[in-house]
Formats: structure tokens, C-alpha cells, sequence
């Protein structure tokens, strides 16, 4: 049975069996946001889609706190570059985690009841000097949109053994849209791994924020997440 996780809840990735859960996946799952509304002076109804895009990215830090690594959307690069900004990657330099590519619109017509935004982890690859892994979700607001977390479809979180287009085994979900405190919020510090005497485990951080963009979360986590 897989562990509904609660905001500031701490698990060790064991599974039933105690063997070490290292090979996993973490994945987003949202929808558009469907309406309806008149049709053509005001006969019958029509369905509007309104694309909904969602980063998901992750920051590597050392035992000092140092940002050594990261994934986030190589999308922004151009806008990095010019910012003198770390430019955006799909893997990590130890090839320990890897992100399945944008997806900018959200499921459409129900949950497909497959993740929208994945990043594979095999902690065996991660190199020694990664203490802390964060992960984070960001919203992409196009010309004209205005929404939060709480207006989000199914909107939600969850750790599973499997890869991005099979789910074997899920071992933990965090439920986003249900929670009051994400309304009016764009930004989610969604949790970290971390070592602790030679083991790693997973803390649920669950801080909704206020940041327009990653960049603005990745200097939140590096100034105040050590």
C-alpha cells in the first residue's frame, strides 16, 4: 500500500520487504482546465481548453549547502544565457536522475492516469558529494493566464517504481490541489532526499510561494533550505 504523504512528513525509502528503494521515479500529474461556456450567439455550448504548463525541477547540493548540480528545462536557455544564469539540462553530470521533457499542457479530457512531468532517480549513480536533492514545481503563465495551484485539475505528486510510461508500484502520493494553503501560490518546494547515516530518505517540504519563475525558487531553497 503506498504512504499518503502529509506537509513535513519524513519516510525512509524502504519498501514492504525493507529492501532500499533506489531505483524509483518522481512524477506530476495535472489536466487543462476545461470549460464551458455559450456557443455563437449564445446556441448550444462549446468547450475552451486553457493549456496548463508545469515545471518540474531539482537542485543537487553539497554538505555546505552549495548548489553542485541540477535539472531544470533547457526551454528558458535563451533568457538564462542573457541573465548569466546556469543554462537548463534533462540530466544530471552523474547521470543519477533524468527529466522526461516539457509537457505544457496538461492532460486533456480526464486524468490519462499517467504522470505529465517525470524525473527518473537511481541513487547507486548519485555521486558522493550530493547530500541534498530538492525538488520543485513551478507554473508557466502564458500571455493572459491567471491561475494557481488550487485551480489546477487533479493536480498531484507521487514517488513509483516503474518508468515514465509504465507505473509498476507506487510508493508514496502527495495530493497539491486539495491543500487551502496553495491557493494563490505558483511555486511549490515539493520535498528533498537526503543522506543520513548512509542512508537516504525523503522529507515531504510542501511550501507553497509566490515565485513567477525557478530561478526565484532554486535562490530560496540555496538561502533558506540548508
Amino acid at each position: 500500500m503506498s504512504i499518503n504523504l502529509q506537509k513535513g512528513q519524513k519516510i525512509d525509502l524502504r519498501k514492504s520487504t525493507g529492501e532500499a528503494l533506489t531505483n524509483f521515479c518522481v512524477g506530476v500529474n495535472w489536466g487543462a482546465i476545461e470549460t464551458t461556456k455559450p456557443g455563437l450567439f449564445g446556441f448550444g455550448t462549446k468547450k475552451v481548453v486553457e493549456d496548463v504548463d508545469l515545471d518540474l525541477s531539482c537542485i543537487m547540493l553539497n554538505q555546505n549547502g552549495e548548489m553542485i548540480d541540477w535539472i531544470y528545462s533547457p526551454e528558458y536557455n535563451a533568457w538564462l544565457a542573457q541573465n548569466n544564469y546556469p543554462l537548463g539540462k534533462l540530466s544530471s553530470n552523474d547521470g543519477g536522475l533524468r527529466h522526461s521533457g516539457d509537457d505544457r499542457q496538461g492532460d486533456v479530457g480526464g486524468d490519462d492516469g499517467l504522470d505529465n512531468e517525470i524525473i527518473t532517480v537511481n541513487l547507486n549513480q548519485v555521486k558522493p558529494d550530493v547530500d541534498k536533492i530538492y525538488f520543485f514545481l513551478n507554473i508557466y503563465l502564458n500571455q493572459g493566464q491567471n491561475f494557481d495551484f488550487a485551480q489546477i485539475p487533479f493536480a498531484k505528486i507521487r514517488m513509483y517504481e516503474g518508468t515514465p510510461t509504465k507505473v509498476n508500484s507506487v510508493f508514496s502520493n502527495y495530493d497539491i490541489v486539495t491543500d487551502a494553503s496553495y491557493r494563490g501560490k505558483r511555486a511549490l518546494i515539493l520535498g528533498k532526499l537526503y543522506r543520513k547515516n548512509g542512508e537516504w530518505k525523503f522529507d515531504a517540504i510542501g511550501d507553497a510561494t509566490e515565485d513567477n519563475m525557478f530561478i526565484q525558487t532554486i535562490q530560496k531553497i540555496t538561502q533558506n533550505y540548508k
